[in-house]
């Protein structure tokens, strides 16, 4: 079997097949992953039918972890933008803050809603309301544009039930309760920066809103709106219990006369990620104005037919991590990286090479974190913590930097009116922002639990 600097060159081979076959041969990610991943196991000296059974194995186990979690998280964002929740998160978050913030407004509404929805997705669904914000507030398109862009991308790749962090976590083995709760808090700040930069280099460039409906008309097409309250439930009750979950998990060992017996076991069921994201979703079905068999029946088949690309890329990123982890790879790394202390840096690096050259930042992240969870240990990330921040770190990676070969690049571009000349400025950089502070953001909490934990 290869072993030392000959199995690292065949490591860079294979992800640069990855990039080549995605990126220039147009081959889906699903079957550039798991080519790479008989090859990488073939070339490096295993045995055929052990590489076949990594690759079924790890295609398996990765999907018994979070497959119900993609799919649950999907319906409930078919949801939120068929039902008009969407734009009522909107409003009630412009209530809350005031329109004399309405570039934090959209950049915050665009955080909640790329929760379970995927943030192109999401800025197609809001962008009517963005135009008509814009004109109403006299600010330029670009101004509100990259603010809601911004919102969107962050808590894509940092907060759970979004497809990415969630299959990074099921790679590398994360908590996805603590993934969520750490990927808020990483967020919240990060959100405010896409607002500053929206503000301070975004409104230079001038875009006239122009927008073909005001919000009454776009509130009009959707018909009876649900309320506030039903809005919001189907994404705060399932991070509620998947809170609740993670904090009765430790008691056990910390405060055993805190929470024990029946409470324990059914606070740990319900807050189990699969069971509350279904129960997320049977919520999100009760704000449907006008329920109807289509909500249960065509609604949830657009949704599960919308989690299949993710469960396919998925189980071939956890297939190709399988496979690398049977490889002889933490030797090697422990005594070339072991003593830097660069762990969360060396993820954070590969999962933005691999957005940079890929586009997509969920392949990104499913690709990164395959690379990675075989060599947590000698990264010095192999603790439940480190994990955790691990998952973080190819997130912000994951954003650095969305440019012309990344679809939500275009997305932004063409629903913003903008030159492509100007969303290099305006959206490109941002993403080089974005992901260099949350890394930073992330180090500084890694150093803050370190002293707390």
């Amino acid at each position: 079997m290869l072993q030392g600097l000959p199995l690292i060159l065949l490591l860079v081979g294979a992800v640069a097949f990855i990039i080549i076959a995605t990126a220039k041969l147009d081959l889906h990610a699903f079957l550039a992953l798991l080519i790479a991943a008989y090859l990488t196991g073939l070339i490096a000296g295993l045995d055929p039918a052990e590489a076949a059974t990594l690759v079924t194995d790890g295609f398996g186990g990765i999907l018994g972890y979070i497959g119900i979690v993609i799919i649950a998280g999907t319906i409930i964002g078919t949801c939120l933008e068929r039902s008009g929740a969407a734009i009522v998160i909107a409003e009630t978050i412009l209530d809350y803050v005031g329109e004399e913030h309405t570039t934090e407004v959209m950049a915050i509404t665009g955080s909640f809603v790329s929760i379970p929805v995927f943030c192109d997705s999401g800025f197609v669904i809001l962008s009517g309301l963005n135009r008509s914000l814009a004109e109403r507030s006299g600010l330029s398109l670009s101004t509100l544009g990259v603010a809601l862009a911004g919102g969107l991308y962050v808590t894509h790749v940092f907060v759970p039930p979004t497809p990415g962090p969630i299959a990074a976590a099921g790679i590398i083995g994360a908590d996805i309760g603590l993934v969520m709760l750490a990927g808020i808090i990483v967020s919240a700040p990060i959100v405010f920066v896409a607002a500053i930069w929206a503000d301070r280099v975004a409104s230079n460039y001038h875009i006239d809103p122009n927008p073909e409906m005001t919000i009454d008309e776009i509130k009009d097409e959707y018909g009876s709106m649900p309320s506030r309250a039903a809005s919001f439930a189907p994404l705060l009750i399932p991070i509620a219990l998947i809170a609740i979950g993670s904090i009765a998990a430790y008691p056990e060992a910390e405060n055993p006369e805190l929470i024990t017996g029946t409470l324990q076991r059914w606070l740990l069921f319900l807050g189990d990620p699969a069971v509350a994201l279904l129960i997320g979703a049977f919520i999100a079905f009760a704000i449907v104005p006008d329920f109807d068999s289509s909500v249960t029946d065509e609604w949830v088949s657009d949704g599960i037919k919308n989690a299949a690309v993710i469960l396919a890329v998925t189980g071939a990123g956890g297939a190709f991590g399988e496979v690398l982890g049977a490889l002889p790879l933490q030797s090697f790394i422990t005594d070339t990286l072991g003593g830097l202390g660069i762990g969360l840096l060396a993820a954070f690096i590969i999962a933005a090479a691999m957005k940079s050259a890929l586009g997509s930042s969920t392949v990104a992240i499913l690709t990164t974190a395959s690379l990675v969870a075989p060599l947590l240990a000698s990264l010095g990330l192999n603790t439940e913590l480190g994990r955790v921040f691990a998952v973080l770190a190819i997130g912000a990676g994951s954003m650095t930097v969305s440019h012309a070969n990344d679809s939500y690049f275009w997305i932004i571009t063409e629903f913003s009116d903008m030159e492509t000349a100007t969303a290099y400025q305006a959206w490109t950089l941002a993403t080089l922002v974005l992901g260099v502070s949350s890394i930073i953001w992330i180090v500084i909490l890694q150093n803050a639990a370190g002293l707390v934990f």
